[in-house]
Order: C-alpha cells, then sequence, then structure tokens
C-alpha cells in the first residue's frame, strides 16, 4: 500500500511518521526510521494518528448561528456573517473590543504559526490571550530578562550532559516541552550509559522520576526557594566557576547578595528536604564535567515560576554551562533570522499597557489568559481607564499588534472573541465564570475542527481539515530542538471536497476583520512577503541587503502563498535554505549538534548576560517572605500530572488514547487517605478557592504526603458539544478549583499547581467518571 512521510503534530517532540494510505483515508502510522531527528521513534499518540485524523465528530463544514442555534452553512456564507458583523464592531466600540485567543495547537500547524500575528496587525487589537500564561511565559519572561529576547530559550544538550537536574518536568510522559526531543526516553537512557547523572524534582514519583539516579520531593510550589539554595550553596562554598561567561555577564556579585539568606536550613522546612540533600545536589552540579538544569511546568505554573525560571539559568550560567556542548544551548532555527552582528539590543520590557479591569500588565504582547472573563464581562462603567506610560523600548520579538505601545485608553470591554484552536473554558482558571462571560459575546468566531466547550458559543465555527490534509513545518519547536534539524512534510491526502485549507481559513478571516473582505487570500501573503522583504533590503547582515524586494519575491518558490512565505524565511535564515532544498530531503536535513552561539543570542541593552535585572530584584521580597510560609500540619497542596497518552484537553475524544492509566481520579498518598476516611475507588469533596468538584479516588505512594494530584484538561459534560468519546468519559475540570486570582506577578501566569485545597470523603455519592 502507497505510504507518505509526515511529521507527528500532536506533541513538540515533532517525531517523523510514515502514514499507510488507502485512497483518501490514512489507515496506519509508524515511525520514520530514516527521519533525521526521531530515527523511527513513536508513541502512543503518533501511533493514533489514523484515529484522530479520521474522527468522526470532526466538523467537515462551518457552522453559523441562526436563532440560537448552531446550523451547517457553506464557506461564503460563513465568511459573510463574520465581514458583515465584525467591522461594525470595531468601527463603533474600538480595536480592543475586541480579543483574540490563541490555544497550544496553533503551534502544531503552518496556519496557526504564519497568521495569527497578521490578523492582530489588521485589526489592531490588544487584546491578546494565548495558552502560553497557563504554560510558559514565566520561561519568556525570565529569557527575556537575562538575554534581552523572550525567544532566546536555552535547551539541555541531552545528547552530550554529563548531568541533567530536572526540575518540575516529566518527559517521559509529557515527551518534552520547551526542549524539543523525539525519543526523550531513550536520550535519558543513554544519558546513564554513558556514565551520566539525572537528577529530579517532584513531588509525584513519575515516570521520569522513576528513572532517576536521585529523586527530590519537595513541597509543590518550593522550587524557587529550592533553586535560590543550589545558588547559595555555590557562592557559600565557592563553587561557581562561569568561566568566559563571566566576561559576558553582569549582576553576579549582585545575585550572590541577593541569595544569602536563602540557606539550605532557611529553605529546608518550607520545602520539607533535608539541607544536606541540598547542599549534595549543588555539589554534585557543580562537580560535573557538564551539567544542564532543565525546568518546565511544575517550575512554571507557580506562585514564584519567573523566579524559578530565571535561577535555573543562574545556575548554567554560575558553573559554566550556558551556552557550551553538554551544558544548556541557544537552537540556530533554518527560519530564524539571519544573526546580526554582535553588541547591545533593545533590550525587553514588562507592562507596556495594562488590562483594562484588573490592570494586569502586558507581557510579551499578551494578558493573562485569566483575566479573559472579566474583560467580558465587566461593563466599561465599573472600571478606570488603565493608561500607563511607557517604561522602556519595546521588547524584542513580541508580537506586532498594531496598537499603541504606550497604553492607550482602552474603554469598551470585549464584545467581539476570536478564538482560534483554543479551548480556555476547561484551561482556564474558573472555567464557569468565562462559559457564562462567552454567551453574552456580540460575536465569536471559533477556527477550530471540534464543538467543544468553548466553541459551543461559536457565532461562527470554522473547521480546519484533518492533519493529513495539510502540510507542515514546525516554526516554533525547531527553535527549541535539541538538535539542529529541518523538516517539512507535504500534505499526505488531498484535500477533501467541500474542506478549505487552514491556511486559506486564516487568510480569509484576516481579510474580512480588517475590512478588506472580497479580496483574494492572496494578498495576505504578498502584503507579508513585501513588508518582510521591505525591512530585510536595509540591513546589512541580511541574506536581501541591497536586493530589489520584487526581484527578490520573484524568485521564491512554492506552490502557495504559504509556501512562498516558508521559502522567504529559508533564504533570509541562517543556513540560506531554500524551499526547493527542503522538499528534495523528505525526511529532513540534518543541520549537527547544538553550537554555542551567545553573541548571535544576546539583545540586552547592556549586550550582555543580565544576570540581576531590576524585575528579579523587585520581585525577591515576595520569594523572601515565603521563608516563613511553613506548611501546616495535614495541609493539602494539588499538582496537576501528564500522561503519555494524552496533551490538555485535545486527545480525549480518540478512543486509542482512552482507558487504562490514563484516567482522571484524585491521586492521594496513603496517608492522608487514611488520615481523611478516604477509600480506594470512592468518592471525595474538593474545595478550592474557585469552587469544589467530586473525583474518584486513588490511593497510591506516587504522590508524596502533603500532596494530592488531578490531571489537567478534563471536564466533558457540558451540553451542546459534539464531542461523544470524551462525553463518555468526562471526567472533572480542575481548574474550576481556582478563582483566577492566583497569579505569577511577572509573568500573568496562572498558579495551575502548588495551591492549596480541602479534600474530604463524599459518602454515598457516586464521583465523575474517571477513565
Amino acid at each position: 500500500m502507497p505510504t507518505a512521510p509526515r511529521i507527528c503534530p500532536l506533541c513538540e517532540a515533532t517525531c517523523g511518521l510514515v502514514l499507510t494510505l488507502d485512497g483518501g483515508r490514512v489507515t496506519g502510522a509508524r515511525g520514520d526510521r530514516d527521519d533525521v531527528f526521531s530515527r523511527g521513534f513513536l508513541c502512543p499518540k503518533g501511533a493514533a494518528f489514523p484515529q484522530i485524523d479520521a474522527d468522526p465528530d470532526r466538523l467537515r463544514t462551518p457552522l453559523v448561528r441562526e436563532n440560537g442555534q448552531l446550523r451547517e452553512a457553506s464557506w461564503e456564507e460563513a465568511f459573510d456573517t463574520i465581514a458583515a458583523r465584525i467591522r461594525p464592531l470595531i468601527e463603533d466600540y474600538g480595536p480592543d473590543a475586541l480579543g483574540i485567543v490563541l490555544g497550544n495547537p496553533n503551534v502544531h500547524t503552518m496556519a496557526g504559526a504564519l497568521y495569527p500575528p497578521l490578523l492582530l496587525r489588521a485589526t489592531g487589537t490588544s487584546n491578546l490571550f494565548t495558552a502560553s500564561t497557563l504554560d510558559q511565559m514565566s520561561k519568556h519572561v525570565s529569557s527575556g530578562l537575562l538575554f534581552g529576547d523572550p525567544f532566546a530559550i536555552p535547551v539541555p544538550d541531552l545528547d552530550r550532559t554529563d548531568h541533567l537536574l530536572v526540575i518540575g518536568a516529566n518527559p517521559l510522559d509529557s515527551n518534552g516541552s520547551l526542549c524539543t526531543a523525539p525519543d526523550f526516553p531513550g536520550r535519558l537512557a543513554a544519558l546513564r550509559r554513558r556514565g551520566g547523572t539525572l537528577t529530579v524534582v517532584d513531588p509525584r514519583r513519575t515516570r521520569t522520576a522513576r528513572l532517576a539516579d536521585r529523586h527530590l520531593a519537595p513541597r509543590p510550589g518550593s522550587d524557587a526557594l529550592l533553586l535560590a539554595a543550589l545558588v547559595h550553596t555555590l557562592f557559600a562554598e565557592d563553587l561557581t566557576a562561569p568561566g568566559p561567561l563571566a566576561g559576558r555577564t553582569e549582576g553576579i556579585d549582585q545575585v550572590r547578595d541577593a541569595v544569602r539568606e536563602f540557606t539550605p536550613e532557611a529553605v529546608a522546612p518550607v520545602c520539607e528536604l533535608d539541607p544536606g540533600l541540598i547542599r549534595t545536589v549543588a555539589r554534585e552540579l557543580a562537580a560535573a564535567p557538564t551539567a544542564a538544569v532543565y525546568g518546565r511546568m511544575g517550575s512554571s505554573t507557580v506562585a514564584h515560576g519567573t523566579l524559578a525560571n530565571w535561577l535555573v539559568d543562574v545556575l548554567n550560567v554560575l558553573t559554566g554551562n550556558l551556552d557550551r556542548p553538554g551544558g544548556a544551548l541557544f537552537p540556530r532555527s533554518a527560519t530564524a533570522p539571519a544573526p546580526r552582528p554582535a553588541g547591545p539590543g533593545r533590550g525587553f520590557v514588562l507592562g507596556r499597557r495594562h488590562s483594562r479591569v484588573s490592570g494586569h500588565p502586558e507581557v510579551k504582547g499578551e494578558f493573562p489568559l485569566a483575566a479573559l472573563a472579566e474583560e467580558i464581562d465587566t461593563p466599561e462603567a465599573a472600571t478606570a481607564e488603565a493608561v500607563v506610560p511607557e517604561t522602556g523600548a519595546p521588547e524584542t520579538g513580541a508580537p506586532e499588534t498594531g496598537a499603541p505601545e504606550t497604553g492607550a485608553p482602552r474603554k469598551s470591554r470585549i464584545r467581539a472573541l476570536i478564538t482560534i484552536a483554543a479551548n480556555p473554558v476547561l484551561s482556564a482558571p474558573d472555567g464557569l465564570r468565562l462559559d457564562a462571560a462567552l454567551s453574552t459575546l456580540d460575536l465569536m468566531v471559533c477556527v477550530d475542527p471540534y464543538l467543544n466547550e468553548t466553541t459551543r458559543h461559536a457565532d461562527v465555527l470554522l473547521p480546519p481539515p484533518p492533519p493529513s490534509q495539510s502540510a507542515h513545518f514546525d516554526f516554533a519547536f525547531n527553535g527549541f530542538a535539541v538538535r539542529d534539524q529541518v523538516r517539512l512534510t507535504p500534505a499526505a491526502v488531498p484535500l477533501e471536497a467541500g474542506r478549505m485549507d487552514e491556511c486559506e481559513i486564516h487568510a480569509r478571516l484576516i481579510l474580512a476583520a480588517a475590512g478588506m473582505y472580497g479580496a483574494p487570500p492572496s494578498v495576505v501573503d504578498d502584503l507579508a512577503i513585501d513588508t518582510t522583504l521591505a525591512k530585510a533590503v536595509t540591513q546589512p547582515h541580511s541574506p536581501a541587503y541591497g536586493a530589489d524586494p520584487k526581484e527578490f519575491a520573484a524568485g521564491l518558490g512554492g506552490a502557495s502563498g504559504a509556501e512562498r512565505r516558508l521559502d522567504l524565511m529559508l533564504r533570509l535564515g541562517p543556513y540560506g535554505l531554500t524551499l526547493d532544498e527542503l522538499k528534495a530531503h523528505p525526511h529532513g536535513i540534518d543541520l549537527g549538534p547544538l553550537k554555542p552561539r551567545l553573541d548571535e543570542v544576546l539583545k540586552t541593552r547592556s549586550g550582555r548576560i543580565e544576570l540581576f535585572p531590576a524585575p528579579i530584584a523587585a520581585d525577591l521580597p515576595r520569594l523572601r517572605a515565603a521563608l516563613t510560609a511553613v506548611p501546616e500540619p495535614g495541609s493539602l497542596q494539588l499538582v496537576g500530572r501528564r500522561h503519555l497518552r494524552s496533551n490538555n484537553s485535545w486527545l480525549h475524544n480518540t478512543p486509542a488514547l482512552t482507558g487504562g492509566s490514563n484516567r482522571c481520579t484524585l491521586q492521594v498518598h496513603p496517608e492522608d487517605a487514611a488520615r481523611l476516611g478516604l477509600a480506594d475507588g470512592a468518592s471525595a469533596r474538593v474545595k478550592g478557592a474557585g469552587g469544589e468538584l467530586t473525583a474518584e479516588v486513588e490511593i497510591t505512594d506516587a504522590v508524596r504526603a502533603g500532596v494530592v494530584s488531578l490531571p489537567h484538561g478534563w471536564g466533558h459534560d457540558r451540553p451542546g458539544t459534539r464531542l461523544t468519546v470524551a462525553a463518555a468519559r468526562p471526567g472533572v475540570n480542575v481548574n474550576q478549583l481556582l478563582d483566577g486570582t492566583l497569579l505569577d506577578p511577572l509573568s500573568g501566569t496562572a498558579v495551575l499547581n502548588g495551591f492549596p485545597v480541602e479534600v474530604a470523603p463524599l459518602e454515598g455519592v457516586p464521583s465523575a467518571p474517571a477513565w
């Protein structure tokens, strides 16, 4: 039977697949042994690709709301409706009457990477909300402050390191995050085989922790305290060895002073770890020939998430492991701009404007997704105008929204909303409030293949085709890959009759929102190319410097606007590749191991690593106050958990990925279960600041005492959805335990881990299904 290569779009590992085809259907999937990056690795999600692709609940035609009910409509009618309704709202109430929400799946498609920035520019709205503030925004902020670019995120050199310290991550289940690494299990096994050391910090004994040489199980949310104590120990025992980084870093002495009181003995009562063990971890890290510290969700979505991420890279700098083989290095993506000359940059600032209701500072062009509901349901008269003067130069890499950077008054509440591959009713705190707020919108447009808990409120729903019918290129994840490489896979099967290409959907949406409805979709791509080239030809470091923009554009290859834009990015990139070269290598082009390139990366105003930036210094008193927050006996904190056969709320409608251990249960340690009178399989009431829910108890010593765990992304029990498999096994929405007020103040990231809950048995009341 015929086959076709396809990069898997279902997680950050970006593994190569070989799809088996029967006519226009995908009937099988296996790992691509010829893929230059994944070398045949396959996880259960990739194996389930055919079932995900052919899900009968996937929408095939647009839906338009009429008389309160959604009905099938033509593409023409759907875009006619959008064009007729969205521009009057923007013109009557201003661009900030529109909000845009981008979900995690956007970074897994070509269209999601290429078009939302153009939509933001075209509409002029400053109301952007994304899944980043439920995930990794604290890392973007720490990287922006340290290196001047929020996308300059160093990744562990997994294949060459001698010592890996993992904090708040479970890559054996997540497949890695902000660290794109196919076959993470195999890479960790190889680390052990070559005599390396794996240390894992996690309150749960995860699959990754079980593989570790050393597992520390601290109190959730104490990550920044533990990391500060490790930094303190390096200074106190004269173990710092930044090497060449010393001359390229400012603020080392200030960091020494800042962590002086974070001794292992001071943090131990809060972390609930032995001080001697903390010192041992610091000494082992310093003694390793090469080492890398890597933190993720568990240390990011907590009260001190930005401080924790900052301290991760402080450790990498102080041990001399930043920007060297075997340490933490900056990937060089093939579509990144060509490196500019070394020297000072524009830097990174926070809070160029503030949200209307609570005054949340903008971060990387975004407001916290946890604030979306209040921006919709709070009347204009109930808020003061948030006018904040500009505090510095605009950050590098922020989306260009078209809105003024000085915080112009925003008088209107959000009246119209565009969501793209997002389900914030389940993924954000206090989904009940957001659920109610969405029903009050004047217009809601959703780009999504499913009628889910969020899109059920849509006035117009635009479904993209299944992944087999779209080409794939990883614009985002190549920038976090543990090996430089580049791969493009074309659509495996032709676009089904009646469907619209995802890139065309986005382009037509931009034209409708921008008041250009009726223009051909190619106009959007042509404008993007013209804008990029107009800038590139004036930059001496650009491959297009001095060229005629029209002639350069005329030489671009590609059968679509998206392909032409990809060709442009490749030609302007650091390797000087072309689309034709990429297409000639269907299994990818290996560009080699990661290389030191700090001079290319630094964009701080000083041109150096700014190890102790002012916003970090201003937030440290909050961490010092946490030294006295010793847990009360018997208190409980909740953490989430990953599962290999799941990805947030995406994949619960796939039969092959449900059941077994992929269940929505409340994991409780045996000691806590005995103290609270909980029985395995019985029901428990869990109460948090945002509400309460009922869940099935799973008694296990995989969680430490004082900690309970519920997975994220469940709660598929609302009416009006079309998720047959998920609705039969709905689980409960853990984020409903939060009221949305717990945020990391520097990044606006929601605190989804390490928050207090109360748990009690629920006699005689059945729990929600926990499959």
